[in-house]
């Protein structure tokens, strides 16, 4: 059975949720934003049981880890490192990294800059992008001074304050608005949108009340308990760094590696819908992609929308590891 441990690594101090044996080889499971450890609710144990030592831990800035009041600690660079630790205090030289949306992010980054911690690594959501530029110029080249989030998220204090307002709101408003029921009831932003006139969640469809099919009242509660103690500042800095993380990947990155590659999203999710070629563009660059499955009739919370079905996704890619 899962339990929670706090590990005190060099710079940081992380709330992890373990399952397994130590002497079985690593799974690592990267959450995603607004998430935490207790998104991988539905896989921590399931792969314990089946032979794997599981670390869920959350990362920098989430739940009771550590949360440095500097921007820049919220780089690629210091959460991959948070990894290769943790890995490293828990008698690990490799690991399998599973992550989901920034947990997938950081994943990449960590695929091209740390090849030799992995034996595998597990994309969700997010496929891989290869920015052309920084990415902060390049969404402001297309989206001008419409509102666009991630652009929005770069000013300290804003959103902290509208997140913080009211956190079991802005965790329903954020669950729902991009699972598949609600990503299908979204409207886009009007073009003449500006900042000043909109928020993160000022457009999001009306949440119903939960339970839903894949998210119950004790399942809400736990994520509102987390980003009560936590806030969003660490959070939404990983947004802060994303040109830093470009500039340390374009500057550092060796040759494409070869470690087996797997890629798991939702028919319905936001970031599937935006990029379709997501999945050819990695295929086609990535000498070790094995394939990827598309979950049907799913959202953007792909662990949790269909556990049974990512569970088997990810179970039959990880049979296929020597």
């Amino acid at each position: 059975m899962a339990t929670t441990h706090f590990f005190d690594l060099s710079e940081v101090r992380l709330q992890v949720i373990e399952a397994g044996n130590p002497s079985d080889p690593l799974l690592m499971l990267a959450h995603g934003f607004p998430e935490g450890a207790y998104s991988w609710r539905h896989q921590i144990d399931h792969f314990a049981s089946r032979g794997w030592h599981v670390l869920a831990p959350y990362q920098r800035g989430y739940g009771e880890s550590s949360n440095p009041r500097d921007v820049s600690a919220y780089t690629s660079e210091k959460l991959c490192g948070d990894l290769i630790e943790l890995a490293h205090v828990t008698g690990h030289e490799d690991m399998v990294l599973v992550g989901h949306d920034w947990g997938a992010i950081i994943g990449w980054d960590f695929y091209r800059m740390y090849p030799n911690h992995l034996r595998a690594y597990v994309g969700v959501s997010v496929p891989y992008i290869k920015w052309p530029m920084q990415p902060t110029e390049l969404m402001k080249a297309q989206h001008g001074d419409r509102f666009f989030y991630m652009l929005y998220f770069q000013a300290v204090g804003p959103v902290e304050a509208e997140l913080e307002a009211n956190v079991r709101y802005t965790m329903q408003s954020t669950m729902w608005s991009a699972c598949a029921e609600g990503f299908q009831q979204r409207k886009p932003y009007p073009k003449g949108l500006h900042y000043s006139d909109c928020g993160f969640l000022t457009l999001n469809p009306t949440a119903p009340d939960v339970p839903w099919s894949w998210l119950s009242v004790t399942d809400l509660d736990r994520y509102t308990d987390d980003f009560t103690k936590s806030g969003f500042f660490g959070p939404v800095s990983y947004y802060r760094n994303l040109d830093r993380n470009y500039e340390w990947v374009a500057q550092g990155a060796g040759e494409i590696p070869n470690v087996p590659l797997y890629f798991i999203g939702g028919e319905h999710d936001l970031t599937n819908v935006m990029d379709p070629n997501g999945i050819n563009r990695m295929a086609g660059m990535f000498p070790g992609f094995q394939g990827s499955t598309v979950i049907p009739n799913i959202g953007h919370w792909t662990q949790q929308e269909d556990s049974v079905s990512f569970n088997a996704a990810l179970e039959n890619f990880l049979g296929t590891l020597s």
